[in-house]
Formats: C-alpha cells, structure tokens, sequence
C-alpha cells in the first residue's frame, strides 16, 4: 500500500501539464462532454424553432440564451454530474441525453423534452463533438503555438541572413552558405504544412444508425431531412458528409494528422541539425540563471530543449500515425475500434505542442558564435573546388580553354586533402582560362563564396 493518493499516469498531465494546459479545455473528456452538451442542445433548438415536428412552440430567445450558457458555464460541478449519471446508464451519450433533459426542465420547457437526441445515434452526437474539439484546439492552441514557433525561425534566419558557414554534406565540408538561408529552407517548409493544417476540412455527419435518415423519414416524411441535417452541421462551423455509415469515416481526420505529422518530423529535422549546430559550437547556448547542466560537470549546458522536443515529437507521431491508419476503417456499418483511439487524440497533440514549446524556448536560448564560423571556413579552403572546376568547364564550353576533363585535375587537388589560400591561387594562375575567369576565381574565398543565399533567404520567406 502506498500514502500516495492517486497520481497522473501521463508526464502531459503531471510533469508538463503546464506547457498543455489549454488543450483539456477541448481533448479532455470534459472538453468532449461540454461538445456533447453543445451539438445536443443546438438540435434541440435547430428542430423546436424550425417546427419540423409541427410542436408549434418554439423557444424563445431568452430559453435559447439560457440553454446555450449551459455550454458557456460548464463546470466541474456538470462534470460530476455527468459522471454519477453515467455510473447508472452505463452510457456517456445517454448521460449527457438525460442531463439537457434536465436543463429543459429548469428552463420550464420540459414539454420538449422528447426533442432531445431525436433520431440521434450516439455517433451523430460524438462525430459532430469530436470534429468541433480538434477543430478548436488546432485553431485556438496548437496553431497558434506552431505560428509562433515558424516566427521565431524567420526572425532568426532574418538575423543571420548573411552570415556565411561551411556546409556539411554526409558530414563532410561542403559548398558554404549563411546561416540565415539554412534556417529559411525550414521556415519555408514549416509554412506550407501551417497551410494545409489551417485550411483542413471537419467533417460532420448527422443522418441517424446507418447514414440512411430511415428514422427521420418515418416520424416526419414531409422534411427534407438531408438539407436539415445538411443546414445543421453548417451551422456549428463544419463541413457536411452527406455519404457515410453510421459513423463519419473520420478521413478528415487521417488528413490532418497526417499533416501534423509531417510538420512534426520537418520539426524533429531543425532541432537535430540545430543540437549539431550546438556540438560544433556554431551556435553558443546562452546560460540561464540557477540551471544546472550536468549534475557531475558544471562547465556543461546540455541542449535539453531540442532532446526533449525530438522525443516528444516521435511519441506524437507515433500515435497520430497510428490514428491516422486505423480511423479510416470500420467493419461494415460500425464497430467500436474508433472509440477508444479518438480518446488519445489530446495525447497525440499534447506531446506535438509540448515539443513546439520546447522547441521555441530553446531557439530563444541560443546565439551565433559567429568566430567559430569563421574560424571553418578559413581551414577549408578546398571547398572552393567546386567553383573552380565549374568556371573551367565554362570556360571550355566558350572556347576560351583546352583543359580536359576539370573535375578530375580539381578532385586530384582536393580530394581528401586540406589545402589553403596559397595554394589555391598558385594553382588558379597556372590554368589554362581567360584572365577575367583567373581574377574572378582569385577574389574567392570559402567566407564569400554563399552564391545568392542571403537573397533566397530574403525572397522566398
């Protein structure tokens, strides 16, 4: 036995509830039961003030304010209550069913009473509410975390626009370039997913046990009860699937997902190649008053934020991954493999936004040791080669120079070697090339040789 009372089971709930706090108002049971209540009510409304069942006794605005601050005032109090009915019907829907019912009474309307849920299935009221709480957590919380982060990348890609660094491919020296460009290929990449992410598509649907409206046409034939339901699901702010079994088929939400992912592994990318920038001392973690870095060695800074974010992201994805595979399928008209599953999406989220935070904590933690940057170019001078076996083959191709084959002289020159600026211009001087060509090539150097990297980082961000 343990003194303990009962503690949070997820690090989002407990270690870094904080940084995800915002995301329970909407991906947490409560956030769904409140998005039950709301769809539950506007039907109620939607079918008495449209007098679709001839019950000629609308509701007025003053029953319609104060059912709807039903939503806007639900609290922890409505919670247990929801939960000490569900405890007796064993049923989450049929809870919240019962608890409008009870509202109506309140308000003096229980001659409505049998409008609530009518010719609901419980997935008619759950698709709308699970399509309703994504939808406003990625527009209120996580865009808005992600917007700000991709900010935070342009602003610093602004800053070292120019500031010139030795590339590294398959880890060797490379063609240079500036930093500020390199942070601008993941600006750039990081908004088109925010723009795919910020025009995605809810799907709701509302057409009764197996998407065949038979219910609704029975009670009351003479409705147009694709257009209402059509009209209904427009009116809560989302898109209407007119073609569906009993449940929605939930591809929206393996597109969005999908899209999450992918903006989280373009993520996952910047903060390794930014923990690299770190180990190479390109960029110097600026230290922060009372951390401790390692617990044994005090000289150190660990670049905890990017780690921390990199795992973060992985456990995100795999469990949007995972929805995104398995919500697309459902044995004939329903099963219950969805259930379960949609109940983690606030996880899958929650470890996407706890690494953007992190993510844009360490990047404001970080400046550019612009010496050291230096201090790489001017010990590979080689990497120069390739523009000088490039203005050769130009120079050919004009007929301006006899020399055959300029890769293999330049590869004989540099290939695993360190040469330096003496070198370079002996070698430049003694070629076969127009003397325009040789000063071009002479006023060379590894710290001005960015092509128009400065511009693209400029134009195209």
């Amino acid at each position: 036995m343990s003194n303990l009372s009962n503690q949070p089971l997820s690090p989002l709930d407990g270690r870094y509830q904080g940084a995800v706090a915002e995301l329970g108002l909407h991906l947490s049971e409560a956030g769904l039961n409140r998005a039950r209540i709301n769809v539950e009510i506007e039907w109620l409304i939607h079918l008495a003030n449209r007098n679709l069942l001839k019950n000629d006794a609308p509701l007025d605005l003053t029953e319609i304010e104060r059912l709807r601050s039903v939503v806007t005032n639900f609290s922890d109090d409505d919670v247990a209550k929801l939960a000490a009915t569900e405890a007796v019907t064993k049923h989450d829907v049929k809870a919240v069913e019962y608890f409008v019912r009870d509202k109506l009474a309140e308000i003096g309307r229980a001659d409505l009473s049998e409008l609530t849920h009518f010719a609901c299935t419980s997935e008619d009221i759950n698709n709308l509410s699970y399509a309703i709480t994504v939808r406003d957590s990625i527009k209120q919380v996580w865009l808005p975390r992600a917007e700000k982060l991709v900010a935070k990348i342009a602003e610093l890609s602004e800053q070292y626009r120019d500031v010139a660094m030795l590339s590294r491919t398959h880890g060797q020296p490379a063609t240079p370039t500036t930093m500020g460009k390199e942070l601008a290929v993941f600006v750039y990449r990081l908004r088109r997913q925010l723009a795919r992410i910020e025009n995605a598509d809810y799907l709701g649907k509302f057409s009764g046990a197996t998407g065949t409206f038979s219910a609704h046409v029975v009670a009351a034939p003479n409705v147009d009860w694709a257009k209402e339901s059509k009209d209904f699901v427009e009116s809560l702010g989302l898109t209407w699937n007119p073609l569906t079994t009993q449940i929605e088929s939930h591809d929206w939400q393996a597109e969005l997902y999908s899209a999450i992912a992918l903006f989280n592994r373009i993520l996952h990318n910047l903060c390794t190649d930014v923990w690299t920038y770190i180990s190479l001392a390109f960029f110097k973690q600026i230290p922060q008053p009372g951390a401790t870095g390692s617990s044994t060695m005090p000289h150190k800074i660990n670049p905890i934020r990017f780690e921390n974010a990199e795992s973060n992201l992985e456990l995100s994805n795999a469990l949007l991954d995972s929805l995104s595979a398995t919500l697309v399928t459902s044995r004939m008209q329903r099963d219950l493999t969805d259930s379960s599953s949609q109940r983690n999406i606030g996880v899958a989220i929650g470890h996407s936004l706890l690494a953007i935070d992190n993510a844009t904590r360490g990047l404001g933690e970080i400046e550019l040791n612009k010496s050291v940057l230096d201090a790489d170019l001017s010990e590979n001078w080689e990497v120069l080669g390739e523009a000088i076996q490039t203005v050769i083959r130009a120079e050919v191709a004009a007929g301006r120079s006899s020399i055959s084959d300029p890769y293999q002289l330049l590869k004989e020159l540099t290939r695993g070697k360190r040469i330096g600026h003496d070198e370079l211009v002996t070698f430049v001087n003694g070629l076969d090339i127009s003397d325009e060509a040789k000063d071009r090539l002479l006023a060379l150097k590894p710290h001005n040789y960015t092509g128009i990297a400065a511009e693209l980082a400029k134009n195209f961000i």
